[in-house]
């Protein structure tokens, strides 16, 4: 029940410093005028210089150590934003991998070739997926990926029930954006605006650069995502509603970019819905320099092909 007594390991090295000091002092009264030694007889003046010993020692001490505390706080921070990170792009693995496996269990039987085929795709985006490392990547190979994804889903909606279009300006190409930006939106509107029209619709792609930032927009045809009967709008991180994979996109866009980002979401019942990404402009030596540790260099030499629709 007693608490045993502990001494303050800070306290004991003061002390150590104090005794050192005395040991000096005394040293060099025995061997007078063979080692430098400030004496004082006053007691006044004598505590004064064991006062600035234990200064001069203390504070490059306390100095040193604060720096240390900071770096660990800023090693802790950046581990923190990786498994953050990591978390989220768990959360869309799943999410995105079995549906596609649904699309691809309703061909086994009827179509066994295109299912052989869109296997190939599914193996493509697995390997993209298995890349974590990544954070960010050219909006050449984001575009990429996402037409692996739309191909899986042309062949399981039908090509005249989605359409998909895009108007990439070809200098945003070569721009970085997060991995996985594009997919969770793509789903989305796949999944909530056009899965419930029975005529099914189109997806647009666009991409534009101005000045120092890069808008890439997303907008379908479909059933839309508001009750009213004009036009709603929301902005990040006000929106909400939303379901896993726009959430999922918001949260990576606050931790990448924190207020530099923006994501407006505007929609009318029956009218569609428009996602417009508002991201600040990197290039690859932009991002090198951001996370140089984290993110290896990508390739930019990759041929990217704007397709108006993906298999036919």
């Amino acid at each position: 029940m007693l608490r045993h007594p502990q001494i303050d390991w800070q306290t004991s090295f003061f002390w150590v410093i104090v005794l050192l000091q005395m040991a000096r002092v005394e040293v060099g009264r025995r061997a007078h005028g063979q080692i430098f030694y400030v004496d004082a007889a006053p007691w006044l003046p004598l505590i004064a210089m064991y006062a600035t010993t234990v200064a001069t020692v203390a504070i490059p001490l306390k100095i040193w150590n604060a720096a240390r505390v900071q770096l660990k706080l800023e090693e802790h921070e950046r581990l923190l934003l990786q498994a953050r990170m990591e978390a989220l792009q768990s959360q869309i693995n799943p999410h995105f991998l079995f549906n596609t496996l649904n699309s691809i269990s309703s061909l086994v039987r009827v179509e066994p070739d295109t299912a052989r085929l869109l296997i190939v795709k599914l193996a493509n985006i697995l390997r993209r997926l298995l890349r974590q490392t990544e954070a960010f990547l050219t909006l050449r190979e984001e575009l990429e990926f996402v037409d692996d994804y739309l191909d899986i889903e042309v062949v399981r909606f039908g090509p005249e029930k989605l359409r998909v279009v895009k108007e990439i300006e070809p200098g945003s190409l070569n721009s970085m954006v997060p991995s996985m930006l594009l997919q969770p939106l793509v789903e989305n509107s796949i999944k909530h605006g056009l899965s419930p029209r029975i005529e099914g619709g189109s997806i647009t792609l666009r991409s534009r650069l101005t000045d120092d930032r890069l808008t890439i927009e997303l907008e379908d045809d479909g059933v839309g995502m508001s009750t009213g009967d004009g036009w709603e709008e929301s902005v990040w991180p006000s929106s909400g509603g939303t379901g896993i994979g726009m959430q999922n996109v918001i949260e990576r866009l606050k931790v990448l970019y924190g207020d530099a980002a923006s994501m407006t979401v505007r929609s009318r019942d029956g009218s569609g819905t428009v996602v417009s990404l508002e991201l600040p402009r990197m290039d690859e030596a932009a991002v090198a320099e951001l996370t140089p540790a984290a993110l290896p260099a990508t390739s930019g030499a990759a041929r990217y092909v704007t397709r108006s629709s993906t298999l036919r």
